[in-house]
């Protein structure tokens, strides 16, 4: 009894945290004059659309939206790759070589991701402005790149790595390079799967720096381009809802992808 009790319990607070979800669900399937009317009564037409339409998404393709999504992905994918080859050949360099100063390095990265960027995200795009790269991928991509959480992660995950079996490796004649590549790599597909997904949310969901830096139109970002969808008069919440089931679904998909990755590599994090 106290199972199904606890069972109805998780179904309920569940269900607290996905009717908003579902409700903008079915608002994307409405017209714009729709969303609106079955909300001061609540009903079964608050949360299934009595006609379903895909219109808003046809008008989110076709217009700067669908743009802005190809963007998002385009410096989310380049940050992923690129970020993760920065982020696990400094954790190899924290966890497996010997070097002085190495813990108080390793402190500045773990302070690096705990202080907000949108900290320093103003003075920061005062240097890319300086240096011409506003409206270029690149400044979009390059604060991306050395992400401190992503290298906390993949090093704690470094230490758990034998050290007999790289000292064998190096007595056969293996160079350090050989060893990244060879035995930390391949042994680290959790944690890099991790680290990945943590460069892509990083990206995907970030806002104000596009703002300072992607201001054209074609260098824009999903969440500025949702966040431009409100005009000065009217507003269309109709592809304003649809536009936020897409900038969600797609890390979901993703998420839900590797999910199994990611908690073997929270589950193995910090064991030696």
């Amino acid at each position: 009894m106290s199972r199904r009790l606890y069972t109805l319990l998780a179904t309920v607070i569940g269900l607290a945290f996905a009717l908003p979800l579902l409700w903008a669900l079915s608002s994307s399937l409405r017209g714009g004059s729709e969303i609106f009317q079955h909300i001061s009564r609540l009903s079964w037409e608050t949360l299934v659309p009595a006609s379903p339409t895909l219109a808003n998404y046809g008008a989110l393709a076709t217009g700067a939206f669908g743009r802005a999504i190809l963007n998002s992905l385009l410096v989310a994918l380049v940050t992923v790759v690129a970020g993760l080859l920065i982020s696990a050949a400094a954790a190899f360099g924290l966890s497996a070589l010997r070097f002085r100063g190495q813990g108080a390095l390793f402190a500045i990265v773990v302070l690096s991701f705990l202080i907000p960027f949108d900290a320093i995200a103003i003075p920061l795009a005062t240097l890319f402005r300086d240096w011409d790269l506003t409206n270029t991928y690149a400044g979009l991509i390059l604060p991306g790149l050395g992400h401190g959480l992503a290298i906390f992660l993949l090093r704690q995950f470094f230490l758990a790595i034998p050290g007999d079996l790289v000292e064998a490796a190096r007595i056969d004649g293996l160079g350090w390079f050989g060893v990244f590549g060879r035995i930390y790599l391949p042994l680290s597909r959790p944690a890099l799967v991790s680290a990945g997904l943590t460069l892509f949310i990083f990206q995907w969901q970030s806002y104000v720096w596009p703002l300072l830096i992607g201001t054209g139109t074609d260098h824009q970002l999903g969440p500025i381009a949702l966040a431009n969808m409100r005009g000065q008069f009217t507003i269309d919440y109709g592809q304003l809802f649809a536009g936020s089931i897409v900038l969600t679904v797609i890390p979901l998909l993703i998420i839900l992808r590797f999910q199994r990755h990611f908690t073997q590599s929270i589950a193995t994090t910090g064991l030696k």
